[in-house]
């Protein structure tokens, strides 16, 4: 079982990455595989609502960035899915979301039902709304949130200072464990998936009064 662990920060090796470190390293003692993605520091285009990816026959978004095929190819081979972001205005990195908007739009398909948790780090403020905007992408996409002993936010502008907030890093390890105790059980479980419905979407102003 692997559990992909997407860094959105523009920092490959900052705050974000030193949180998502102690995911890994409690999931590696709970023998659970990770693997980091790190969505880099470049420009990474929204979805800009042109229907592409919902037309028979077309395969996911048509913006074919490397990142965003790259990406696609590991939730399509992971078990599980953390995502991590640093908070910027009381938000998720903007890039992060543009390249989630597409995913979850164009690729949610290989994620529906997967378990699922977000983890973000700010200086100060601003941790639980990210951690609400991000938690959004799951639930929408029929995918079990996986929680921790608080909400799952660090605090620091540095490495350095990530690794000092003790509480925080005590939440990255609950979160690891209370992951790999999911993924565990739904192994060993003989019960089959639930089984989706087709999508019946409605518009407010054309539903029967």
């Amino acid at each position: 079982m692997k559990v992909l662990l997407l860094n959105g920060s523009p920092h490959e090796k900052g705050c974000v990455f030193t949180a998502l470190s102690e995911v890994a390293r409690t999931l590696a003692e709970c023998e659970i595989e990770s693997e980091f993605f790190w969505i880099g520091n470049q420009p990474v285009s929204g979805c800009v609502a042109c229907g592409y990816c919902r037309h028979e026959g077309n395969d996911g978004c048509a913006f074919k960035g490397q990142i965003y095929t790259a990406l696609v190819e590991k939730v399509k081979e992971c078990d599980a899915l953390i995502v991590g972001s640093p908070v910027y205005y009381a938000g998720p990195n903007g890039t992060l979301c543009a390249l989630l908007d597409r995913l979850f739009y164009s690729a949610g398909k290989y994620l529906a039902q997967k378990p699922a948790a977000c983890v973000v780090n700010c200086r100060r403020g601003g941790a639980s709304a990210t951690f609400d905007r991000l938690n959004k992408y799951f639930t929408i996409n029929q995918m079990p949130v996986v929680s921790s002993q608080y909400w799952n936010s660090t605090h620091g502008f540095t490495p350095e200072d990530v690794v000092r907030d003790l509480e925080g890093m005590q939440t990255m390890r609950t979160l690891a464990r209370n992951m790999a105790y999911l993924l565990k059980s739904a192994q060993k479980s003989c019960e089959p998936l639930p089984e989706r419905e087709p999508w019946t979407p409605t518009h407010f102003h054309n539903i029967e009064q």
